[in-house]
């Protein structure tokens, strides 16, 4: 469903501008605990598979509300439900500020992880306030809201350093922050009736998606460039903290080197999408990741080999230098990608973009939900932090064959019909 007609321009652009600035506070409200959760570690001895459990808390109920999120975008109208949504997590978030058990941020961070739904709720929203050929570029621009995990990897260290150490001045803040976006978001958004399905849709014809095989592989794809950018940009902060030895200041400072521009280029990846078509860019993408996983894989390794002059020690480890600049190489791959996927969305399921978004969005949600987890796990049972890119490295290959066999009878079609067409 393209954009109305009687929808200006100027109303669109307030729209887009609106909806990625509330977005942009809501990724950084539900990325809090990448440095919130360090301290929280240090406070309750909490093991590595327990920290992946509670910085991916909020990620779960963010990817499980997306499908009904999407749903009621489509009936009621973006404008409501994305102002619903935020109101909605600001007292969970203010109570953060008081849990002193495990069992209790566990619980306050299902609440906060609603936030994190606003995505399947802005992208279709923002979508049909623009023409086909520019929602690639529009969704885009909207997605570069999550340079917000870039945001609180800056402000959180900085209101702890401030506080003396008292981490819990950041979810008070990050509770008024997001009080105030919503109340800006409702003055500066606008609604157009003609973009909602209303009651004519029902759900069970919205969840037909499902049974369309493309949905599944669009699934796969984001939970790849969305899953493993959330994971890791909750686990980055961390990671630098333990194998480099950084302070948790500039440990956030370097994580954020993957964190913004996998937030602000998602609108290049957009651009890109809409310029070069979703396959080519996603196809690259993969590649890109492949190799960069390939090399971050590789553990810090000290072996000795005996020589002609006696033996001879190598020791074979990526730096802090050379493995930021990977990591930035791979924010900026997995913000293209993330832009990439919803374009192939856009171009497939433009009357159902809410549903088909959310079902995507919950699948790569739940990748950034489960690989935190995992990261954890392997942590724990390998003592190997570059284990948690080796898992990357799978998936991106599975990505990688299912896109291979997925499109090759499409490219075959297409090359006969340019063959026919060159012999006549």
């Amino acid at each position: 469903m393209s954009s109305s007609p009687s929808a200006g321009s100027g109303k669109a652009t307030s729209v887009l501008i609106s909806s990625t600035f509330a977005f942009t506070v809501c990724f950084a409200v539900w990325m809090m605990f990448a440095v919130l959760g360090i301290p929280i570690k240090a406070q309750l001895d909490l093991s590595e598979t327990e920290f992946g459990l509670l910085a991916a808390m909020p990620v779960l109920t963010g990817s499980l509300v997306r499908v009904p999120l999407g749903i009621w975008t489509d009936r009621y109208g973006g404008r409501i439900v994305f102002f619903l949504t935020m109101l909605v997590a600001v007292v969970p978030i203010w109570l953060m500020a008081y849990a002193t058990a495990y069992w209790h941020f566990l619980v306050l961070a299902l609440f906060v992880g609603l936030v994190g739904g606003s995505f399947s709720v802005g992208t279709p929203y923002v979508a049909r306030w623009f023409p086909r050929n520019k929602q690639g570029f529009a969704m885009g621009v909207f997605g570069a809201g999550n340079s917000g995990s870039a945001i609180t990897k800056f402000v959180a260290p900085a209101l702890i350093i401030a506080a003396g150490g008292a981490w819990t001045v950041v979810p008070k803040v990050y509770a008024v922050a997001l009080l105030v976006t919503a109340l800006l978001f409702w003055v500066f958004s606008a609604s157009d009736p003609s973009h909602n399905t209303g009651k004519s849709v029902g759900f069970k014809k919205q969840m037909k998606v499902l049974k369309d095989p493309r949905v599944w592989r669009y699934c796969q794809y984001y939970s790849v460039v969305f899953g493993g950018y959330v994971a890791l940009a909750l686990w980055m902060t961390k990671y630098y903290i333990g194998e480099y030895g950084f302070d948790i200041q500039v440990a956030a400072f370097l994580a954020a080197c993957f964190s913004l521009p996998g937030g602000v280029l998602r609108a290049a990846g957009g651009w890109l999408s809409d310029r070069y078509g979703a396959y080519k860019t996603t196809w690259w993408v993969m590649w890109v990741c492949w190799v960069a996983f390939f090399i971050l894989s590789y553990p810090q390794t000290e072996f000795t080999i005996q020589t002609a002059s006696g033996p001879q020690t190598f020791h074979i480890a990526l730096n802090s230098t050379l493995f930021t600049v990977l990591m930035f190489v791979v924010g900026i791959a997995t913000a293209i990608g993330k832009a990439s996927v919803f374009k192939f969305i856009s171009d497939d399921f433009d009357d159902n973009i809410g549903a088909v978004s959310g079902v995507v969005g919950l699948a790569g949600g739940l990748g950034g939900f489960v690989l935190p987890i995992m990261f954890g796990f392997l942590l724990d049972l390998t003592g190997v932090r570059s284990s948690c890119f080796m898992l990357l490295y799978g998936t991106v290959c599975v990505s990688l064959v299912w896109m291979h066999f997925s499109f090759r009878p499409a490219q075959r079609k297409r090359a006969a019909t340019a063959a026919v067409g060159s012999a006549a």
